[in-house]
Order: structure tokens, then sequence, then C-alpha cells
């Protein structure tokens, strides 16, 4: 396998080239050895590694969550019950924040609803309730 450049990396993987600094900081990726003239040279493997973290953020899985399923992968002891036990608590999470955007929908709404659309800023039903502390709920 010959090594690739950052460059082939992220158009293989489809994220971008900070991205994958950002995730050698991190600790996600390796950080790989550097040929004499300072290019990172990257394994074919890299690639994979980085589709799998894109995959999984798109799946709504934090960067820990991430780290935690590739500890789990090399870990022998790991089973594939534990693996589909995170993803149905990612679903719980998920179902969680939905709920949260239907209620902030619901208020925006509300809010829609008692603004005429006409008038100056300083009568606007939207900016005042947004001014109040949300301890006056309507």
């Amino acid at each position: 396998m010959k090594p690739l450049t950052i460059g082939k990396v992220a158009s293989r993987a489809g994220i971008g080239i900070e991205t994958i600094r950002f995730y050698e900081r991190e600790g996600l990726i390796a950080e790989p050895p550097r040929r004499e003239s300072g290019y990172r040279q990257y394994p074919e493997d890299a690639v994979s590694r980085l589709r799998f973290i894109r995959h999984a953020k798109e799946l709504g899985f934090s960067l820990k969550e991430i780290k935690e399923l590739f500890a789990l992968r090399v870990d022998p002891e790991t089973t594939c019950k534990e693996i589909r036990e995170r993803a149905q608590a990612k679903i719980g999470d998920i179902e969680d924040r939905i709920q949260a955007l239907q209620r902030v929908k619901r208020a925006l709404n509300g809010l829609v609803a008692s603004c005429r659309g006409r008038g100056p800023v300083s009568e606007c039903p939207i900016l005042d309730a947004l001014d109040q502390d949300g301890t006056d709920r309507r």
C-alpha cells in the first residue's frame, strides 16, 4: 500500500483537511509519520477510519462516543449486544432532542401567530417575548 497525502485521504473520506487535523488532535486518528519534506504519509486504513467517524457523526454520535466505539471495537471482551445497546441509547437521545425541538417549534409558532407583521419594531410581540426573562410564560 502506497502512503497517501492528507489531500487524497480527505478526498477519499469525504471530509476536509482541517477536519483530519482536528481528529488527529482529538486522538481519533493517529498522527501519521512524515516524509523528510514534512508532508504527512497516511496509511490506506486512515480513509476507512475517517469514513467510520463521518458516518457515526451523521448518525448523531459525539466524538467522545466515537472514541468509545473504537475502543470497544478492539476489545476482545466486547459483544455485539453492547454496541446495540449504545445504538439504542443514541435513539433515545435523538427522540429526546426531537421532543425538545417540537416544543421550540410550538413556541415559535405561537410567537409568529401573535405578530401581525405590521407596525414598528418597538411594538413587535416576538421581540417583546424574547426580552422576557423566561419566568413570565404566557
